[in-house]
């Protein structure tokens, strides 16, 4: 299956700019039966939203790092706290998780907040 990104494209050339199949196919480098399919159906497909599980998405232990986090960008990068400090601050107040559950957790904010 097509990123919806591409899925986009194709109807886009195909309603907007009105070229027909054989062009899409050729300009985007994908099956013809693709192009097709994508360009004349009336309905999109549904993107996947992958709720996240675990202690750290659904206990208070997110909102912790998250608050964290927050605080440290308004501080100087060399102030912030590393992983493994903020790791050792949740294990003070009752974390059982592992410092690798944290790392993720940490680079999934990362990326969402950006």
């Amino acid at each position: 299956m097509l990123a919806m990104s591409d899925i986009y494209c194709i109807k886009h050339l195909r309603n907007n700019k009105g070229l027909l199949i054989t062009k899409i196919e050729k300009t985007l480098g994908i099956n013809w039966r693709t192009a097709k399919k994508y360009a004349d159906q009336d309905h999109l497909p549904k993107e996947k939203n992958n709720k996240k599980k675990g202690m750290l998405y659904e206990e208070k232990w997110g909102e912790i790092i998250s608050d964290w986090l927050a605080e440290d960008r308004k501080l100087k990068r060399k102030l912030r706290r590393t992983k493994k400090q903020l790791f050792l601050g949740l294990k003070e107040l009752g974390f059982k998780g592992s410092y690798r559950t944290v790392c993720y957790f940490i680079s999934d904010w990362m990326n969402y907040s950006s």
